[in-house]
């Protein structure tokens, strides 16, 4: 690829409109949709997200775990899905949430960024509580790829708010530290096209961080289920150059399924009304 990650990210947008569409095949998901709770499942589940949102929406977020819970048939069919997702010229967010060190770290990175790999994606989501620099061989193999990682900074959980607020020995919180650390990897610490991104929940109130100086992608899970609107994310994110946020929705909007012209309706909706508010 010769674009960078953010570029792909700021194009699609501007063809559709600033949706992330979750693929989160639960076993209550399946139930409703009338399939069965095994790989086959999983596929045809995906699948059909993929028919829905191909041209409505820019990106697309299988949830890994939903598929690896039923082992490696289950990641077949996430092969399968991905596979699906690139034909149709979606943009596709592994939401893996991988962080450890060294070699562990590497095979990570190649299982979801390398281009050799059945399971690549165009960015993968990581944790960074081992350190953003263990992180490096995912972004190192990102850059030189034009994929992304996005890194998992100011999340909506209450379980995760007392560490991300936490303050570090240089007066700033955790996660506004790591907004300002992925920031000067996107201005020229690694690269200068937004290979690192962050996820940021669109539930919660502003940090200290100017999120226009990210110079990345912003994944904002939230709406819908969570709780999150079309204009809270204008309220959040209006400062942030059109094309760099990803409002993420996947239980409300999944909910419309497994009708094709349903899923395709509801994520066309979402996607203008966002449209409005962010550019």
């Amino acid at each position: 690829m010769t674009k960078g990650f953010a570029t792909r990210v700021a194009e699609a947008v501007a063809a559709t409109g600033p949706l992330c569409a979750g693929i989160d095949p639960s076993s209550e998901l399946l139930t409703a949709w009338g399939l069965p709770d095994t790989a086959v499942g999983l596929r045809s589940f995906g699948l059909i997200c993929v028919e829905a949102f191909a041209g409505v929406v820019p990106v697309v977020k299988p949830q890994v775990a939903f598929f690896e819970r039923l082992g490696a048939a289950g990641l077949g069919a996430l092969e399968d899905v991905l596979a699906a997702a690139r034909e149709a010229g979606l943009i596709c967010i592994a939401d893996a949430k991988r962080g450890d060190i060294g070699s562990t770290m590497d095979a990570y990175a190649s299982a979801w960024l390398d281009p050799s790999s059945p399971l690549v994606a165009d960015a993968m989501t990581a944790a960074p509580y081992l350190g953003l620099g263990a992180l490096q061989p995912a972004l190192d193999l990102a850059a030189a790829g034009g994929r992304g990682v996005i890194v998992v900074t100011r999340s909506s959980n209450p379980e995760g708010r007392g560490l991300q607020t936490a303050t570090t020995a240089s007066g700033a919180s955790v996660e506004d530290q790591l907004l300002a650390d992925i920031a000067a990897l996107n201005h020229g610490g690694l690269s200068t096209d937004g290979t690192v991104g962050a996820v940021i929940g669109a539930t919660l109130e502003p940090s200290a961080f100017d999120l226009a100086d990210l110079g990345g992608v912003v994944l904002a899970p939230g709406l819908g289920a969570q709780g999150a609107t079309a204009a809270d994310a204008g309220r959040l994110f209006g400062g942030c150059a059109p094309g760099t946020v990803l409002p993420s929705s996947s239980r409300a909007l999944l909910s419309r399924g497994p009708d094709v012209d349903a899923l395709r309706a509801a994520a066309n909706e979402e996607c203008e009304a966002l449209r409005r508010v962010l550019g």
